[in-house]
């Protein structure tokens, strides 16, 4: 940043500005020890954990530890964990600041989300919603007729009643939310969908789905030729359309609005010229056929997934989503971002391994009740990040940017 510039930031009336300076994470010395110890030092103090496993202090973790994680152990990759923010969000379920852990091995990336946190954080904060969720397992049974099939499907849906108590006996955290059925030919598609509470929950929707298909079985006045747990209909690990416009996991939206100086200071950029290029950037989406339009929120998810232990092949659905870049009136940017199919969990799957655990608490999303949490903070993270690659590409910076961070 050029001297003329911090001033024009460090002069602001914004309250935020002297929030954010006195949370700024210690980005000096980048490359070496000591840098990464006073950045270890600087979040232990921030959040009163104590990070033991990601500083290297608990060097060994044991075979034992990732039972029900992996087969055939033999070691650990070990993927680099950078830290962006602080970045403040206003959510229904995430409020204040946060420090965000993203394991990577793409130079200029966590650079990128830092800057988009500053800008953002300096605005206000982002303002997150998590406004519905559901998980499904789509179990498929085959007839050999129309009339068979429409038979059990007239039955089938006067059993939900009864897919609540099996539910209910089959998991302590899950719920069963509704059953949709669509018919192609002589199969039925149908779709089983579940409130998970704060597990990503694709395990405990099979469990669960896999009991009411055993009473469904049983107790049938038609018996289908042939099932399958899983259709490949549920959207699990898929960039879908269908999940697309209704939610797989949770669904998560979020705005902000940066003042013309945030955007010229911070982001070095014009809000107009970022404007022009989320437009044309869509309709080159469009001709691609992609679901959803954004730049690049895959990059923030997938790292923010690693390094807390989610689902990583999820990314797939997770990362479809629609953001929207417009110029204000003032000459300022108003940025939003909508992900339908964010599946994260902070209990189960890999959330309990040890440097896991400790990213997830470095936001305070370890362990029961911050499922929602988590997901409007990674929402907020991914918003950050098309701020700042759209400042870059519009305004000729992007390459130079990893030039200088994105090479050894």
């Amino acid at each position: 940043m050029h001297q003329a510039q911090a001033q024009t930031i460090h002069q602001s009336n914004n309250p935020m500005d002297k929030l954010s300076d006195k949370n700024q994470l210690p980005t000096q010395d980048q490359y070496t020890d000591a840098g990464k110890e006073g950045r270890i030092q600087f979040l232990q103090n921030k959040t009163q954990q104590n990070l033991v496993h990601l500083s290297g202090q608990q060097a060994k973790i044991t075979a034992n530890v990732v039972k029900g994680n992996i087969e055939n152990f033999i070691g650990f990759a070990q993927i680099p964990i950078g830290i962006a923010g602080p970045l403040k969000v206003n959510g229904q379920f995430a409020e204040g600041e946060f420090y965000i852990p993203l394991a990577t091995t793409e130079g200029a990336l966590v650079a990128s989300y830092n800057r988009g946190c500053k800008a953002a954080s300096m605005a206000g904060g982002i303002s997150t919603f998590c406004i519905d969720e559901g998980v499904q397992r789509s179990p498929i049974f085959k007839f050999n007729n129309l009339h068979e099939l429409q038979t059990f499907e007239k039955w089938l849906k006067q059993q939900t009643h009864i897919f609540h108590a099996i539910t209910q006996e089959r998991s302590n955290h899950a719920k069963f939310k509704q059953m949709m059925s669509f018919i192609e030919g002589s199969n039925l598609n149908v779709v089983l969908e579940f409130y998970t509470g704060d597990a990503a929950g694709q395990n405990m929707v099979t469990f669960c789905s896999y009991d009411i298909c055993q009473y469904v079985l049983n107790n049938a006045p038609v018996k289908p030729t042939q099932w399958y747990i899983e259709s490949n209909f549920s959207g699990d690990k898929k960039a879908n359309y269908k999940s697309f416009q209704h939610v797989r996991g949770k669904k998560v939206v979020c705005e902000v609005e940066l003042s013309k100086e945030i955007v010229q200071n911070v982001l070095k950029a014009d809000a107009y010229k970022i404007e022009d290029y989320w437009k044309t950037s869509t309709v080159s989406q469009v001709q691609l056929g992609s679901i959803g339009a954004q730049g690049h929120i895959a990059n923030g998810l997938t790292a923010l997934f690693i390094a807390c232990g989610q689902d990583v092949a999820c990314i797939s659905e997770a990362s479809i989503g629609v953001s929207r870049l417009e110029s204000t009136h003032k000459g300022g940017l108003y940025a939003s971002l909508t992900l339908p199919n964010l599946i994260v969990g902070t209990v189960g799957g890999g959330t309990a391994l040890p440097t896991q655990k400790e990213c997830l608490q470095i936001m305070d999303c370890a362990g029961a009740g911050k499922a929602k949490k988590f997901a409007e903070i990674a929402c907020a993270i991914a918003l950050a990040g098309e701020l700042s690659i759209a400042a870059a590409i519009s305004c000729d910076h992007f390459v130079s940017a990893h030039e200088k961070l994105g090479r050894k």
